[in-house]
């Protein structure tokens, strides 16, 4: 007896069609090419929501950094404003509003005023002894005398 191999094939119960090796969408469904390409294409779609989903909540986090910085200058301005209050609430700030805007004093002070006195150098001469004289003199007069 000579023995002779034969390929053991799977049965197929298969009734009067191709077999699946023979079929085109067997043979691309099971390609390793499309099983990538429809991998690819799932992740594709997987990430685009993602980024934007990432690409918002950098805006908010942003956005949030902003109102807590808006917030902190908020309770600073807050801070500096009560402490005017108190400041204007003082006795020492009523004495100085009264010493300055109603011009009182303590018992036993005196109060100086003194008046400044601005004077506009050569402007009266130059121009009452021009009167009759060109434009040109005038400025000469203006800048020069």
């Amino acid at each position: 007896m000579v023995m002779t191999r034969h390929k053991l094939r799977p049965r197929v119960l298969n009734t009067g069609q191709q077999s699946q090796s023979n079929n085109y969408f067997y043979r691309l469904v099971t390609s390793q090419r499309f099983l990538a390409i429809v991998g690819l294409s799932f992740l594709v779609l997987i990430l685009f929501p993602l980024a934007k989903t990432y690409s918002q909540r950098k805006l908010v986090e942003q956005e949030i950094n902003e109102v807590k910085k808006e917030i902190s200058d908020f309770e600073s301005k807050n801070q500096e404003l009560k402490e005017m209050i108190n400041y204007l609430q003082s006795d020492q700030s009523l004495e100085e509003q009264a010493r300055l805007n109603l011009n009182l004093k303590k018992p036993g002070e005196t109060v100086v005023i003194i008046n400044e006195k601005k004077i506009a150098a050569g402007t009266v001469s130059a121009s009452d002894e021009t009167n009759d004289s060109s434009n040109l003199k005038k400025w000469w007069y203006y800048f020069f005398d």
